[in-house]
């Protein structure tokens, strides 16, 4: 996957088609900078659908996680991690917790997420797929596109 973009030069670029995530992530997968088509998955300390979709092909997309901010269990671990990069994902951004940081750092995949917690969550396959979710100033909708450096997250609604 190139990398040569920042995502300081695509907002110099394209100004305010851009829009620009204003949540503090940090930085936890193996690739630092990844892009590709966004798919979503909103759910609240349950992770049962975050690992069907990681499960099927990715085809390079990034899965957009809306756990609500919640930090009080993981909602992606090292497991899960490596079954999206043997699936063809890009990148996981999860707006609540991760587990495994360590591992997750030596795998070929962009993770972000708010923070780490070793808690397991509940699995009952709970939330929504493929819808728009908001958290950060921004709408991810599925289809558009995800830009992620270490300096944040943009978003536009093609490819660039």
């Amino acid at each position: 996957m190139a990398t040569a973009f920042t995502t300081a030069d695509l907002i110099d670029d394209h100004g305010d088609t851009l829009r620009s995530c204003s949540t503090q992530f940090r930085l936890l997968g193996g690739r630092a900078r990844f892009h590709g088509p966004i798919r979503t998955v909103k759910c609240h300390e349950d992770n049962g659908l975050v690992k069907k979709v990681l499960n099927s092909p990715g085809d390079g997309a990034v899965l957009v996680v809306d756990g609500g901010g919640s930090l009080r269990s993981a909602l992606l671990g090292d497991m899960i991690g490596a079954s999206a990069v043997a699936n063809g994902w890009a990148g996981v951004v999860v707006h609540g917790a991760v587990r495994d940081s360590v591992a997750l750092a030596e795998l070929d995949l962009g993770v972000k997420a708010l923070g780490t917690n070793p808690r397991k969550s509940v699995k009952d396959g709970a939330g929504l797929a493929d819808v728009t979710v908001t958290f950060g100033d921004v709408a991810f909708v599925p289809g558009e596109w995800l830009y992620s450096d270490e300096d944040g997250i943009v978003v536009n609604a093609t490819r660039i």
